[in-house]
C-alpha cells in the first residue's frame, strides 16, 4: 500500500520507498524467524533420534526382510527362484474393458556369484493380450530400491529391460502371497524372437498400470525359461 503525501512529488516517492523497505524488512524478519524455528525443530528431532540406528542400517534391514518375504526365506546359493501368475477371467475383463492384458507370468531370480557381496536379481515376464495372438516375453536386471515415487518407504525390486525397453517395479502384498507389478512402459517380444516384427510395447493405460499376481509353483513359470540346465535347477528347487 503506497502512502501519498500532498506536500510534493519528491516527498511522496520518498515515503513510498520507505514504506516498501519497511515491508520487505518485516517480511525478511518473519522468514528468518520461521527458518530459526525449523532449524530448532530439526535439531530437536536429531537429538531425540536413536543414535544406534542409522538410516542406512535401517534401509538394509528393510531390504533384507523384503527379500526373505519375496523368496520365502534366505536366498539360496547359487540361485533362488520365485514365480507369480495371473489368468484374468471373463468377469474381470468385462469389468475392466480397457485392460489389454489377459494373462501374466513373472519369474524372479536371485543369483549369488562366488565371492559376491550379495545376490544379483533378474526378471522374466510373460504376457498374453486379449486381442493379440501368441505370448510376449520380456526380461532384464533388477535392483532393490527403497523410497518410491509415491513417497513411501516400501521396498521394491526395480527392473529394467535392456536398450531402453522400459521398466517394472515389483512389490509385495502385505500377506506375501501376491506381488504387485507396476509399469509405465515395457517392451516385449513374441515367443522370444528378437526381430522387430515380433516386438511389442505394453504401455500403461487406465487398466494396465498395476497387476496383482498370485504366488505359484515354479512349474507355472517353466515356459519363461529356455535353458535346460536352468530348467533342471528349477525342478530341484520346487
Amino acid at each position: 500500500m503506497s502512502i501519498h503525501v500532498s506536500i510534493g512529488r519528491g516527498l511522496d516517492q520518498s515515503v513510498t520507498a520507505e514504506t516498501t523497505i519497511t515491508r520487505c524488512s518485516n517480511r525478511l524478519t518473519s522468514q528468518i524467524a520461521i527458518l530459526a524455528i525449523a532449524l530448532f525443530l530439526a535439531g530437536s528431532a536429531a537429538a531425540n533420534a536413536d543414535p544406534t540406528v542409522s538410516p542406512s542400517s535401517e534401509d538394509s534391514a528393510n531390504k533384507e526382510e523384503f527379500v526373505k518375504r519375496l523368496f520365502v526365506g534366505p536366498v539360496a546359493k547359487p540361485k533362488s527362484y520365485v514365480c507369480f501368475v495371473r489368468q484374468y477371467d471373463p468377469k474381470h475383463l468385462a469389468r475392466h474393458p480397457l485392460q489389454k492384458v489377459s494373462a501374466m507370468k513373472l519369474l524372479l531370480t536371485a543369483e549369488t556369484a562366488p565371492e559376491s557381496d550379495g545376490p544379483d536379481y533378474s526378471f522374466r515376464l510373460g504376457v498374453r493380450y486379449r486381442n493379440k495372438a501368441g505370448v510376449f516375453d520380456s526380461s532384464g536386471a533388477c535392483r532393490l530400491s527403497g523410497m518410491t515415487a509415491e513417497g513411501d518407504d516400501e521396498v521394491r525390486l526395480s527392473c529394467n529391460v535392456d536398450c531402453d525397453g522400459g521398466d517394472i517395479n515389483v512389490g509385495l502384498a502385505k500377506d506375501s502371497k501376491a506381488t504387485l507389478v507396476r509399469l509405465e512402459r515395457i517392451g516385449s517380444w513374441r515367443n522370444n524372437k528378437s526381430d522387430d516384427d515380433a516386438s511389442d510395447e505394453l504401455v500403461a493405460g487406465a487398466d494396465d498400470k498395476i497387476f496383482r499376481l498370485d504366488r505359484a509353483d515354479l512349474e507355472e513359470c517353466r515356459s519363461l525359461v529356455t535353458d535346460r540346465e536352468e530348467l533342471a535347477d528349477m525342478r530341484r528347487k520346487r
